[in-house]
Parts: structure tokens; C-alpha cells; sequence
């Protein structure tokens, strides 16, 4: 895919995430939420030229970025939006809480963008 397709996708994702949680869907919100993380990490990731094709290279790219940046808020959202894929599997968060995090994942995306040309 291209950096614009994973950016697009994050967006589209974002909505879904929101839209799912409005009608209770706690799960898919919060697989689409993680999904929306990790595909803005895959645009920067795709612009740089770094590795993003597995979990642990997404998590390398989030340490480049806060190296790039100087900004360690960037791996703790992203650590919130890992627990949103997490919580696909385990199914254990509550409403309030996946809606919690979609906050963090929108705050993500706000500090990442930014990083793309």
C-alpha cells in the first residue's frame, strides 16, 4: 500500500471504531481503533522507508518517531491503542473505557500526522 492508502485507511478506520462503540459493539471499536493506530505508524513507517510489516515493527517505528520527535506521548497512546487489540481477543474492557481510548487513538493520529509530508 501507499503512505496516502494507510492514511486513508487510518481515517476510515477512526470513524468505524466510533461508529462500532455507538452501538455497543465494544470489540470491533476496538480492533478497528488499534487498526486506525497502526495504520497511520504504517504511512510514516512506508514514507521513511522503515520495516512495517509485523507488531514488532510497528512498535520500532513508534520509537523512531518519539526519537524523531523528542515526544514520549507518542509510544504511550500507542501503548493505550495496543490495549484496544488486546481487548479484540480478551473482550474484558468496558464501554467507557474502549471510549477512553479511542480519545487517545484520535490524540495518536494528531501527534503522527504531522510526521508525513
Amino acid at each position: 500500500m501507499t503512505t496516502h492508502a494507510y492514511l486513508e485507511a487510518s481515517s476510515v478506520l477512526l470513524e468505524q471504531a466510533e461508529a462500532e462503540l455507538a452501538v455497543g459493539d465494544v470489540r470491533q471499536a476496538s480492533e478497528k481503533g488499534w487498526g486506525a493506530t497502526a495504520q497511520i505508524v504504517k504511512a510514516v513507517a512506508e514514507e521513511r522507508g522503515w520495516e512495517h510489516h509485523s507488531h514488532g515493527s510497528l512498535h520500532r517505528a513508534v520509537d523512531l518517531m518519539c526519537t524523531e520527535t523528542g515526544n514520549d506521548d507518542i509510544h504511550l497512546l500507542f501503548q493505550v491503542a495496543n490495549q484496544l487489540h488486546k481487548n479484540f481477543y480478551e473482550n474484558w474492557d468496558t464501554p467507557e473505557n474502549v471510549r477512553r481510548a479511542l480519545v487517545a487513538v484520535r490524540r495518536f493520529i494528531e501527534l503522527v500526522s504531522p510526521l508525513l509530508r
